[in-house]
């Protein structure tokens, strides 16, 4: 059976958007789901997140820069991590020079579709983490998923340039990928002591009402500090409130795509 595809993005950067693929997919893993956890961010936040370093390119081997240039195939550029179940394909900040190289090359929209679909019979769930923007390597993304997972934080400006993403989205799903569908919208950065917390929550609920997860992850200071680890917060400190909300967060993700 070909693994459910979801890519994590959201235009505005420091949304809990990496912090959201890691977790994720650690959590997946630890449900005994096989998983590939795809960076496909320059910014590298999710290879480093899982303890692997992105600046030592000797041990770093085959990166998604190499696949997504077609110099090297998907199942080269995957490695195990140290947790059971999940792998990764990681990136380093060369991807940013990669996306403007392919820029004219042939099938520029559909190379990590094609990458994905290689190795997709050997996993339940891939999950791919996008760049903070409305870029050629986002398209891609959509292009190559069957979900999307959109991350909002409960701040300020949160829905600031959401409508645009979602017009991205539908543009991708009428002219490239009709499968591709909104799995849903997960609250982060949420501080139950603050009313702005609280009406922007409201709000998020309003605008995608039952898109919306039930599980809100928390302003937390373990998941702040996790990544500095280079561990998913569940590894870090499995018994901290954002440890709790990720892994009930991803059993809502479970049962959002197999029902």
């Amino acid at each position: 059976m070909s693994a459910k595809v979801i890519c994590v993005t959201n235009q505005k950067g420091g949304v809990g958007k990496t912090t959201t693929a890691v977790n994720l997919s650690y959590y997946l893993a630890k449900d005994k789901h096989r998983t590939l956890l795809v960076d496909f961010d320059p910014q590298g936040n999710a290879t480093s997140g899982l303890g692997i370093d992105k600046g030592d390119e000797k041990s770093l081997g085959t990166t998604m820069t190499e696949v997504i240039l077609g110099t090297a195939d998907m199942s080269s550029a995957v490695r195990p991590t140290k947790y059971k179940l999940l792998d990764l394909a990681p990136a380093t900040p060369e991807l940013a020079n990669a996306e403007v190289e392919i820029t004219n090359m042939q099938k520029k929209f559909v190379r990590l579709r094609d990458a994905v679909r290689s190795v997709a019979d050997n996993y339940e769930y891939i999950i791919i983490d996008l760049p903070p923007s409305l870029s050629l390597l986002t398209v891609n993304g959509m292009i190559a998923s069957d979900y999307l997972l959109l991350p909002v934080q409960t701040e300020f400006y949160a829905l600031e340039g959401v409508a645009q993403l979602l017009e991205s989205m539908k543009l991708v799903m009428k002219q490239a990928n009709p499968r591709l569908r909104l799995l849903g919208v997960v609250a982060t950065m949420y501080d139950k002591r603050t009313s702005l917390s609280s009406q922007v929550l409201e709000e998020i609920k309003k605008y995608f009402k039952t898109l919306t997860f039930k599980t809100t992850i928390p302003r937390n200071v373990r998941v702040a500090e996790a990544p500095s680890h280079g561990v998913p917060v569940g590894a870090y400190d499995k018994f901290s409130k954002g440890a709790k909300a990720y892994k009930a967060f991803a059993a809502e993700v479970i049962e959002r795509t197999t029902s």
